[in-house]
């Protein structure tokens, strides 16, 4: 039974070392433009949301270890698809508007920053989510037509 865990120990171990070898996309592309909000909106749309929703991810020493860095990978990549503030701009009204609406509703909720996020990042957990919520509630609702 120990020569057995041996094996598996060690085949694991072999694993780990042959995943970080295994290329993972770390880049930021161009920011295109940026959020037009007031100065300490945007300070804590930096602070809580741009890792993941924007071209300006600051990728942490974890992010370089695998399989923590796939997953890494993968929330950026899926974050920045769903709303990314560095193409905001080029965004049209209606859907800035619309991604608003949502980041009242996921603030709402609680969704957002996510729990794992907020875990390793300790300056989010002191962002004023509120503020950024509000922001968003009064720029959808002043888009309404």
């Amino acid at each position: 039974m120990r020569r057995v865990l041996r094996i598996v120990i060690v085949a694991l171990a072999g694993l780990l070392v042959l995943a970080q070898f295994v290329p993972v996309d770390r880049t930021n592309p161009p920011v295109e433009g940026d959020v037009a909000a007031p100065p300490e909106v945007e300070s804590a749309l930096r602070t809580a949301c741009y890792d993941c929703h924007s071209n300006e991810t600051t990728w942490p020493w974890y992010g370089h270890v695998a399989p923590v860095s796939w997953l890494l990978a993968y929330d950026v990549s899926a974050g920045r698809e769903e709303l990314n503030f560095s193409s905001w701009q080029n965004d049209d009204a209606r859907r800035r508007q619309k991604k608003q609406k949502e980041i009242v509703e996921t603030l709402g909720e609680g969704e957002m920053p996510p729990w794992y996020y907020l875990a390793m990042h300790p300056d989010a957990r002191r962002a004023d989510l509120q503020l950024i919520r509000r922001w968003a509630e009064a720029s959808a609702d002043s888009a309404q037509p």
